[in-house]
Parts: structure tokens; C-alpha cells; sequence
């Protein structure tokens, strides 16, 4: 049985937000995937957008609420980014998502994915980004991951 670790940060701003999923993004190898979990405006494109330049890609990241799915081009690998929020039942979109988990030529980031919660590995690595109610720009970001995936926190204090 794998053991889930926790770690949490706080963010006072979407810059940091955006600077945590960088240096997140610079130390993924391909074949992670990620489950985002957070209010609407929580900051989950954010986190995603820092991720996408942390793997070399020069893309722009948009949210896929009414398009589902976005693919961005990295340097060693593709990033796949699904949002199910607009979906009652995941239907095709699911089938796409199988087909990516744990190809090391994919990184996956899961925004809402309770739909798809049968489909996603147990090693997802899940990040939850809480609103602070005192501060409209403040973020609580807690981790959640197995110790397989410690690599992705290296350099952070």
C-alpha cells in the first residue's frame, strides 16, 4: 500500500501561484498525472499555466471549460489538460483520458475530475487550492502524492 504524503504552501497571489506550478512543472519526467481541486477561481488554469512553462513549452495555456480538452507541446513530452465541469457524464472525453494515463509521453492535469475518479491511477498526484476568505488573492495549496512522486517538490523549501 502506498503511503499518501501531504505537503501545503500558501499563496498570496496568482503570481505565486502560477511561480509554484512552474517550479513543479520544471521537475515532472512524463507520465504524472495531476488532479486540480478547487472552487471556480480558485486558481486552477493558473497553476496549470505555470506547470506548461515549468516543461519548456511556449504555449498559452486557456482553460478547457467549453472546449474539455487542450493539448500543449513540451520539450520531452505533450501536456494534456481536461476539464469535465460543463459534463453531467464523461462519456468519450473519458475514453481519451484512459488512453494518456501513464504514457510517459504525457502529462495529464484533471480539473474536476469526480466524473472520472474510476478512471484516474491511484498514484494521481492531487492538488487542492482553497480560497482564503480574508483575502481575495490568497491560496491554501496542499499536495497530495506518494512518495514515488517526491521529485516533483525537490527545491522547494
Amino acid at each position: 500500500m502506498n503511503t499518501v504524503l501531504i505537503w501545503r504552501t500558501n499563496s498570496t497571489s496568482s503570481v505565486a501561484t502560477e511561480q509554484l506550478g512552474e517550479h513543479i512543472g520544471h521537475n515532472v519526467r512524463g507520465g504524472e498525472v495531476f488532479e486540480l481541486v478547487s472552487d471556480l477561481g480558485g486558481g486552477k488554469t493558473t497553476f496549470t499555466r505555470g506547470l506548461v512553462r515549468g516543461t519548456g513549452s511556449i504555449d498559452t495555456v486557456g482553460s478547457p471549460t467549453f472546449t474539455l480538452s487542450r493539448e500543449y507541446e513540451a520539450t520531452k513530452f505533450k501536456i494534456a489538460h481536461f476539464d469535465f465541469y460543463r459534463l453531467s457524464e464523461a462519456g468519450i472525453v473519458a475514453d481519451e483520458l484512459a488512453e494518456i494515463i501513464g504514457d510517459t509521453a504525457y502529462v495529464t492535469v484533471v480539473e474536476w475530475g469526480d466524473i472520472v475518479h474510476d478512471v484516474l491511477p491511484t498514484s494521481t498526484v492531487t492538488v487542492r487550492i482553497s480560497l482564503d476568505a480574508s483575502d481575495e488573492n490568497a491560496r491554501a495549496i496542499t499536495m497530495e502524492y506518494t512518495q514515488k512522486f517526491s521529485y516533483l517538490l525537490e527545491g522547494l523549501v
